[in-house]
């Protein structure tokens, strides 16, 4: 079966050798195809290609293991399988982890083991307690054991043991160490019946190491990176020490016993694993995953402690930024998983709404607080963010994408006729929205204020601080005809690209036999969107209602809005485009950018304006003139460097500059008149 998409360009590949994991050049009709494992991810990966649909990197489908790099399955593997080459145990990360966790761990089963010996009865415990000491403090290349039947022969067995599977060992472990479920493991409820000495461990020594190792599970879970931390930590609260104490060995690589049958409980090998990055549960990526609770502290905090008392307002503001971060990853995530499982009229729906979320609820509730506040300085820090936004998406991110992508595949090429449907498209929407600031400036009034002369002197010349064009009223049946006509045009864009002229962008996508296992089902996905949309809106929220302290600062308000409001929530979309580079998809990535530019204009300026026709919060679409030429130039600057259909790092490296020179204008510009 094969899927036809249209989008701006094709993925660059010469040979089949030379393409990535998910393309190859046919060789009949020197078009891309598309590589996919199921029909699901087929849709996801035509969707990328379709002008208008959010682009996403991440699999809204699970992948099976095999069909994964050794490194990625070794993210889930437990820690349970004897490894007799595993390499150096002396690494800069577990050195790390010494001083990180490792000391304060087994001191704590250094201070509980005379307390052990000293009731006297729960002193095999106190050797348990010793041996986990010298353990924990350098755990790498040994491994806890159990000692299963062949080991017990000539002492009681515990009645009433109850066996919990475990999931077994893999190929390659020590043949003399067999993996859990080959044995039965006894839980705690049963050794407190068999034992008095269980009783007085549960109730002396398991409390406090029950915190010790939950604080260690959750410190190196947020670390990600420390997460086989986590993983031991756990493992050994929930298994080791609920063992029989005489049970437990602890053995190194060089100290194999051949002639007793054990169980391998615990074994690690290193405590930091860099490719940690790419671990995911239910498909959510780690990270954002593990700020979650930030969210949810941020608006407790922010809604609970108005009066400051336990944070600062500056604080609050950090933290509700940042909070929208991985709240817009599930809303990109809760789209691309709707769009692959939905027809393109639904899919095409919930782009345009769900997809410009993000800013439309920021910018809607930064209007809302200025105009109670009685300010346009809240106007002018919206008017700055939707230029930051749009120099962000055509400057930041393809040249940042393409400085990363050129470093690793040195050339990489694009459509250069669909690159310019997107530059065209660009400068619609660059002319249409800044239409009204031409306008203004040709038929509207020279207002000055705060002017001066030499006294005494009526001849000398007028000295004004404060000059501004008032538009006219004209302007605004100009605004209302503009809000029209950039939607059609965003549809006639939409038409042109999947409809008359889909073949210019014509992708075929091959749809593998792979059976799926969806992530997130349509209702799941709907839920999570309403969910994170939600909280995005009380996130946007408390950020405008704590930014006071930031506009205190002697920074210009210019460049808050350009730089962080503008670009924060674009994170997740910058770091598609980069991925998408590393896999010589270079059209992806600059169609990221282009896809989020033009929504800008199209979409949520023209919404902007229908709320304020509503809700009169003051909204005048009429910019600066640092707006006026930074965002033409810009459009002018990325129509020349996307004429060749060609791009690499020096290309890439002159956007950045671009932009970061823009952003140095920003910052030493002085702040808006009104704020």
């Amino acid at each position: 079966v094969t899927h036809t998409g249209g989008q701006f360009g094709t993925p660059a590949c010469s040979t089949s050798t030379q393409c990535s994991d998910e393309c190859w050049r046919d060789a009949d009709t020197a078009k891309a195809t598309i590589r996919a494992e199921n029909e699901l991810e087929a849709n996801r990966v035509a969707n990328n290609y379709k002008f208008g649909f959010r682009k996403w990197k991440s699999h809204v489908t699970e992948r099976p293991l095999e069909d994964r790099s050794v490194e990625v399955r070794e993210l889930y593997s437990e820690l349970n399988v004897v490894k007799p080459n595993a390499g150096y145990a002396v690494t800069c990360g577990n050195v790390f982890y010494v001083v990180m966790f490792g000391w304060w761990i087994s001191l704590s089963y250094f201070l509980l083991c005379p307390i052990m010996y000293l009731t006297i009865c729960g002193a095999p415990y106190g050797r348990l307690c010793w041996k986990l000491t010298c353990f924990f403090m350098w755990p790498f290349g040994k491994s806890i054991e159990k000692v299963g039947d062949g080991g017990t022969q000539g002492r009681p067995k515990v009645p009433h043991c109850e066996a919990i599977p475990v999931e077994g060992d893999e190929e390659g472990g020590d043949p003399d160490r067999v993996a859990e479920e080959d044995a039965p493991l006894c839980v705690s409820s049963p050794l407190a019946v068999c034992r008095f000495s269980t009783y007085v461990w549960l109730v002396v020594a398991f409390p406090p190491l029950a915190v010790v190792h939950c604080l260690a599970c959750c410190v190196s879970w947020l670390l990600v990176f420390t997460i086989p931390v986590a993983k031991m930590n756990a493992r050994t609260l929930t298994t080791v020490l609920l063992l029989p104490p005489e049970n437990v060995q602890i053995q190194t690589r060089e100290k194999v016993r051949g002639s007793v049958h054990l169980v391998v409980v615990l074994c690690c090998y290193q405590a930091v694993n860099w490719y940690y990055y790419k671990y995911t549960f239910q498909g959510i990526n780690i990270f954002a995953l593990n700020i979650l609770p930030l969210v949810l502290s941020t608006l407790v905090l922010g809604y609970v402690d108005r009066s400051h008392r336990y944070t600062s307002m500056g604080a609050k503001f950090l933290t509700s930024i940042v909070s929208i971060i991985p709240l817009s990853y599930y809303i990109g995530m809760g789209i691309a998983s709707i769009s692959a499982q939905s027809n393109f009229a639904v899919g095409a729906v919930v782009n345009a709404t769900f997809g410009s979320i993000t800013e439309i609820t920021f910018y809607i509730t930064a209007l809302l607080q200025g105009y109670h506040a009685r300010t346009k300085c809240f106007e002018e820090l919206v008017k700055s963010a939707l230029t930051g936004t749009l120099l962000g998406c055509i400057l930041f991110i393809p040249g940042i994408c393409m400085v990363i992508g050129g470093i690793k595949h040195s050339e990489q090429r694009f459509n250069s006729r669909s690159a310019g449907v997107s530059s065209a498209l660009l400068f619609i929407s660059v002319g249409g929205v800044f239409a009204p600031t031409l306008f203004t400036k040709a038929f509207g009034s020279l207002v000055c204020e705060g002017c001066t002369n030499v006294p005494g002197n009526g001849s000398a010349p007028f000295i004004c601080k404060d000059c501004y064009y008032d538009f006219v009223r004209s302007l605004w049946p100009l605004v209302y005809t503009i809000a029209v006509l950039l939607p059609v045009a965003y549809l006639i864009g939409l038409i042109f690209t999947l409809k008359t002229h889909k073949h210019i962008y014509d992708i075929h996508v091959s749809e593998g036999p792979g059976h799926h296992v969806l992530h997130w089902s349509r209702w799941r996905a709907l839920v999570v969107l309403i969910i994170a949309t939600l909280l995005m809106a009380a996130c946007a929220d408390l950020t405008t209602q704590n930014i006071h302290p930031i506009l205190s600062y002697n920074i210009s308000q210019y460049f808050i809005g350009v730089a962080v409001l503008a670009m924060v929530p674009e994170l997740p979309e910058i770091v598609n485009g980069i991925q998408f580079a590393l896999q010589n998809n270079i059209s992806l990535s600059l169609e990221v950018g282009s896809c989020i530019a033009v929504q800008v204009c199209m979409i949520q300026i023209p919404l902007l304006i229908l709320f304020n026709s509503f809700y009169d919060v003051g909204f005048v679409l009429v910019f600066s003139d640092i707006h006026l030429w930074a965002s033409i130039f810009s459009v002018i600057l990325v129509n020349y460097i996307f004429m060749d259909g060609k791009s690499d790092y020096f290309q890439g490296t002159a956007l950045l500059m671009v932009y970061f020179i823009l952003l140095a204008l920003y910052f030493f510009a002085p702040s808006p008149r009104s704020c």
